[in-house]
């Protein structure tokens, strides 16, 4: 009976269903088979969106095997098997056609589904794991023969050297040139790693946290820009700066995606303090007791006591997760800016964008600050997003 068929189900398709990798896979391209997500289910019928952008319409037939695996399963030999009325939109399918289908006929002989509310937990545990085993900063050195990267995190006072040691089951990845998004990233050996680069491990670390067994190493290189606003074109997306490190104009493109965010003023200022070694390290003194009072209002953007511990005593970077998020059109000529973006000249996109930053301007750690919050922020632990 075709329902009692065993297929082994490749590696590629469970990784690239449990990550939601875009990526186009040759085997799954082939007229047999293929995979994407349900859009549509009508009576018998499947409609599919497939991960090379096609649709497809499949019919269902009472004979065709139907099964749940979980995501990272890698055979059918636990599978469960389920009815045709258990799949949903949201599903992520792999179908298997029947080539005894009559002409013209798409017809299934097995679809294999990974229920999107089992995804969704998966990619909640992958984000609370990076969030807590999860490590990130700039590399420093990179010894392949020994598996060993050398990563520098924190900035200031808290600025440290972390050993990040892989295995050959360590799971190595690289953001795509244009974006920090996980699920874009895609496999890449060690010596694809350079110093200067961005990293995020997560793994089991070290009782002093300076040394940490990745289980997951991603990283990718970017440019740190600073600056003043010389022009803003909001119809096209895009801001001028000239660069303070080279003093060249730069255009950078703000994606729908790119994360924008401001800082209070008086707590742009507490932070400047503390990364250059100021009396704000310690939380005292006027900038932390101005920073302590009643809200005030700063270019829109709320401001005030409930930022006071994460700019002094606490993690600076965990503070700039919570600062407020701003849209292009807050934004104004004569601006100061901070960005991690793609690699480039003249011409970039932005990844991280963070206003507010005149203080900051004056403190040679802050762009460390914003490099390890943009990896921290926005990359590895938004797996799910």
């Amino acid at each position: 009976m075709k329902s009692k068929m065993k297929i082994r189900i490749p590696a590629a398709f469970v990784l690239s269903i449990a990550l939601l990798a875009s990526t186009k896979m040759g085997w799954a391209q082939a007229s047999a088979r293929f995979v994407g997500t349900i859009t549509a289910i009508s009576g018998t019928s499947l409609s599919v969106k497939t991960d090379a952008g096609e649709s497809r319409q499949v019919q269902i037939s009472t004979e065709a095997a139907i099964k749940r695996i979980s995501p990272g399963q890698k055979d059918l030999t636990t599978a469960e098997a389920i009815q045709f009325s258990d799949l949903a939109t949201g599903d992520r399918v792999l179908v298997k056609l029947d080539p005894d289908a009559p002409a013209g006929a798409a017809q299934a002989l097995q679809v294999i589904a990974i229920k999107q509310a089992d995804v969704m937990s998966k990619q909640q545990k992958d984000r609370d794991d990076w969030q807590k085993l999860g490590i990130g900063g700039l590399v420093k050195s990179v010894d392949a023969a020994n598996g060993a990267i050398v990563v520098t995190t924190g900035e200031g006072a808290t600025a440290k050297v972390v050993t990040v040691h892989t295995t050959k089951s360590t799971l190595l990845k690289r953001y795509a040139p244009a974006s920090v998004r996980y699920d874009a990233a895609q496999l890449a050996p060690m010596d694809a790693i350079h110093p200067g680069d961005q990293l995020r491990a997560r793994g089991a670390k070290s009782p002093d946290g300076t040394e940490i067994a990745a289980e997951e190493v991603i990283s990718g290189s970017f440019r740190n820009l600073s600056g003043l606003i010389a022009s803003l074109d909001a119809a096209a997306s895009t801001v001028t700066i000239k660069d303070l490190a080279t003093k060249k104009s730069v255009t950078i493109h703000i994606p729908a995606d790119a994360q924008l965010r401001k800082i209070p003023e008086r707590m742009a200022q507490m932070l400047a303090m503390r990364l250059k070694g100021g009396a704000a390290a310690g939380g005292t003194g006027a900038a932390a007791s101005g920073a302590a009072a009643a809200p005030q209002r700063t270019g829109g953007v709320q401001g005030g006591g409930q930022w006071a511990g994460a700019g002094a005593a606490g993690d600076p970077q965990q503070f700039l997760s919570r600062a407020p998020a701003v849209q292009l059109a807050d934004l104004k000529s004569g601006d100061a800016i901070m960005v991690v973006s793609t690699d480039g000249t003249n011409d970039v996109t932005a990844i991280t964008l963070l206003a507010g930053v005149e203080p900051l301007l004056q403190a040679p750690a802050a762009q460390n600050l914003l490099s390890n919050w943009s990896m921290g922020g926005g990359g590895a632990e938004a797996a799910a997003q």
